[in-house]
């Protein structure tokens, strides 16, 4: 593994332990993880990770609070959310313990009674991940959706301490992923819209040049672009070139 994929893999095993610690990691935890992933940080580099994990709402030395993170329709949201769990959690300890042993054992009463009982936890689970640019009912639904999943995965676990510990795992795995793929979803639409105005400024300046509108064939041969890559441009900007002639494409 190179450097920089090393790199990379230890900066998500830190984030992956402060979402589990409530948004909280210990520089000394930071360290330790870059050691293991035989890393030399020096403080330079130290600080810039500290500003990488703010931006991330992760506490280094100090806990954040995730609900400062949520919009005001978030927070009514989550408050409607658990009052509609209300009761769905509420249970002795020891009933949780035979929940999740019969669920293991592949009881189909208790899944369905473990996931009752989960629905909750996935709501404060999503709450450590306020503020990552995706709406907190989204990322509830993907949660619950990966607890559905997990309570079928259980008979591989040893103990219930383990299977807890995967129902959890997989439900901030779903989160984390569904955030990932929404923001390689909006650095890509940036790509795109980029691109289409770059085809809407020369076509203009064409135009201006040629005093008439500019015919698809003649952009393509001036940028080097297809005609294919210059009719999606002008699908993405819902057609509003009016400076490019569309009709004669062939």
């Amino acid at each position: 593994m190179g450097q920089e994929a090393a790199f990379s893999r230890a900066l998500e095993e830190i984030c992956s332990l402060a979402r589990r610690q409530g948004n909280r990691i210990a520089k000394q935890q930071i360290t330790e993880q870059f050691d293991m992933a035989q890393i030399a940080m020096g403080e330079k580099h130290l600080s810039m990770v500290y500003e990488y994990l703010a931006s991330k709402h992760i506490g280094v030395g100090e806990s954040r609070e995730a609900l400062e993170e949520l919009s005001e329709e978030e927070a009514d949201y989550l408050e409607d959310y658990l009052q509609s769990l209300e009761g769905f959690g509420e249970t002795s300890e020891g009933e949780i313990e035979a929940v999740i042993l019969s669920a293991m054992a592949q009881d189909p009463d208790a899944k369905r009674r473990m996931i009752a009982l989960f629905l909750p936890r996935v709501a404060e689970i999503a709450k450590l991940y306020a503020g990552q640019g995706v709406f907190l009912e989204d990322l509830i639904g993907e949660g619950n959706l990966a607890l559905t999943m997990a309570v079928e995965m259980l008979d591989c676990a040893e103990n219930v301490m383990q299977a807890e510990g995967t129902v959890a795992s997989m439900i901030m795995e779903a989160m984390e992923t569904y955030i990932q793929e929404n923001a390689q979803e909006k650095n890509t639409g940036r790509k795109l819209a980029g691109k289409a105005n770059a085809v809407l400024d020369r076509a203009k300046e064409m135009a201006e040049a040629l005093g008439r509108k500019v015919t698809v064939r003649e952009l393509a041969d001036e940028t080097g672009m297809t005609m294919g890559q210059i009719l999606e441009a002008v699908r993405i900007t819902a057609n509003s070139i009016e400076f490019l002639d569309t009709k004669e494409t062939v």
